[in-house]
């Protein structure tokens, strides 16, 4: 009991928390065990907004025809009983090493959640699911420096690993104090523009779709994150790993799946993502990585024994985000109270070619990385 309240008061307010030990962390991973991922129906794309304190995302990967690397998110979160929405998308031109990225990030007014929660709707924003739950149409006028219309249509079924893709924190299985949740559209089309000083930017191409949940203060869910997300002309791989703090035994959590066009060949709990060369970053003091390793395990619907890598180097980084710095409305209040902790995301495009096996049968395709390391604390 008095873990709990530890707990829940480090919840609610920001401070360090004490050496819980594993016994308070319950992966995703346990779940997997006997069911390796369960596909997404439409109830499971509602927002979930826990009263409790939490940051909870969704976030639309573009891969474009065109060259550009692109993600548009909305950010809801609850700090203290205090809740906020935000803004952003980012755009990196991959074949235009002279254009800098554009990065706009605003929070949002009037927002609410409508349609049976499906549907988020703010001044100048709308994020709205279609009646059969196969496609999101995402709007803003907010920022003129990134004026969004696009539609992402998912073409492969949607997934979370285990019965429902969730990571629980507390000694009580029964009454978490804390959650983790991802699930995932891994291969999507998307149409439509980002109007920008650039012009008009052509976002035909493929996509990914994440919806997360961190149903606690995000620093003391998680340390570090890696992340991938692999497009290619016939298959998509994503990736989602995270380390606990040493308060829940630096636990290692790994989410991930494979799909071909529009079939997901499988998911599971049993992927990796390790990095392979250190190149280090002496100007914040974070072993920033140089080469990774990507692994995904599992068996398909048919039984059939099936694993994939990715490897390879991630060449100069894209950008480094100081998350206090880019953020400082809603994320710094997040951290203030918690010593050591410095968020910084290193992001990273580069072509690699993805290793599948399926039985006896092996395949491989180069493709497109986007690619994450994110450090906390």
């Amino acid at each position: 009991m008095f873990n709990l309240v530890k707990g829940a008061v480090a919840s609610a307010i920001g401070t360090q928390e004490p050496v819980y030990g594993p016994e308070a962390i319950h992966s995703v991973a346990e779940q997997a065990k006997k069911t390796p991922h369960t596909v997404l129906t439409k109830p499971d794309q509602k927002w979930l907004t826990p009263w409790t304190s939490c940051v909870e995302t969704q976030t639309f990967y573009i891969h474009s025809d065109a060259g550009h690397l692109v993600f548009v998110q909305v950010i809801y979160s609850n700090v203290a009983i205090t809740a906020t929405a935000q803004f952003n998308t980012q755009i990196y031109f991959l074949d235009d090493d002279k254009t800098p990225r554009i990065w706009s990030s605003d929070p949002l007014s009037n927002y609410k959640f409508e349609n049976e929660k499906y549907d988020l709707i703010a001044d100048k924003v709308s994020i709205t699911l279609n009646e059969d739950g196969s496609a999101y149409t995402i709007k803003s006028q907010l920022n003129l420096k990134s004026i969004v219309e696009l539609t992402f249509t998912r073409t492969a079924p949607g997934f979370v690993v285990g019965d429902n893709g969730t990571t629980t924190y507390g000694t009580d299985p029964k009454n978490p104090w804390g959650t983790m949740r991802h699930s995932f559209w891994p291969r999507c089309t998307v149409t439509g523009h980002i109007l920008t000083q650039h012009g008009s930017l052509d976002m035909k191409g493929a996509g990914m779709y994440v919806h997360a949940l961190q149903g606690m203060k995000p620093h003391h869910a998680a340390a570090r994150w890696n992340f991938c997300n692999f497009q290619s002309p016939n298959y998509s791989a994503v990736l989602m790993q995270f380390t606990t703090p040493p308060a829940y035994a630096s636990t290692v959590v790994n989410v991930g799946g494979i799909v071909k066009d529009d079939k997901l060949l499988f998911a599971s709990a049993d992927s990796t993502a390790e990095h392979t060369k250190i190149k280090g970053d002496a100007e914040v003091n974070w072993p920033e990585p140089g080469e990774v390793k990507y692994t995904w395990k599992g068996v398909t619907d048919d039984g059939k024994e099936a694993s994939a890598e990715i490897e390879g180097p991630l060449n100069d980084r894209l950008d480094r985000v100081d998350v206090m710095g880019e953020l400082p409305g809603f994320i710094k209040s997040l951290a203030t109270a918690a010593a050591g902790t410095r968020p910084y995301i290193y992001q990273y495009g580069a072509k690699m070619k993805l290793k599948l096996k399926i039985g006896e049968e092996e395949i491989e395709e180069e493709g497109q990385v986007f690619a994450e390391a994110t450090f906390i604390s």
